[in-house]
């Protein structure tokens, strides 16, 4: 009784333990397009940080009015990226590196250009696919 009484015990205790330590399922690993916002909430020369999958993305809508996505994951150290609305272009600010609004590295320790998405608009929501 006591050795069934104990294993119980350490069962109690060690279940919700493993279960807070366990990482959690994460739905949609590799998706092939998200809704990332919608053209309500996007103002020109603004962006956005949106979930692509377990990866976050940038969606930007550009001083001309364009509206453009991509991975927003520095292709330095894989910190994240932001948009800068002074700057009018796409900021790491780990390393201070720079990206122009087409992806492409201009400035800093960034060896290669961001991963461009498709973008697509469906009345007021913002499709983003990734690009084929």
């Amino acid at each position: 009784v006591l050795s069934s009484a104990l294993v119980i015990w350490i069962v109690s205790v060690l279940y919700p333990v493993w279960e807070y330590l366990k990482p959690p399922k994460s739905p949609g690993e590799n998706p092939s397009m998200v809704l990332a916002g919608t053209t309500d909430e996007m103002k020109k020369n603004s962006g956005k940080i949106f979930k692509f999958g377990n990866k976050p993305g940038i969606l930007i809508d550009t001083p001309g009015g364009d509206i453009r996505a991509f991975t927003a994951i520095c292709t330095h150290l894989g910190c994240t990226v932001q948009y800068r609305p002074d700057l009018e272009h796409i900021w790491c600010a780990c390393h201070d590196g720079h990206y122009d609004l087409h992806g492409i590295n201009i400035k800093g320790p960034p060896p290669s250009p961001l991963a461009p998405y498709d973008v697509q608009i469906k009345g007021k929501d913002i499709y983003v696919t990734k690009k084929s």
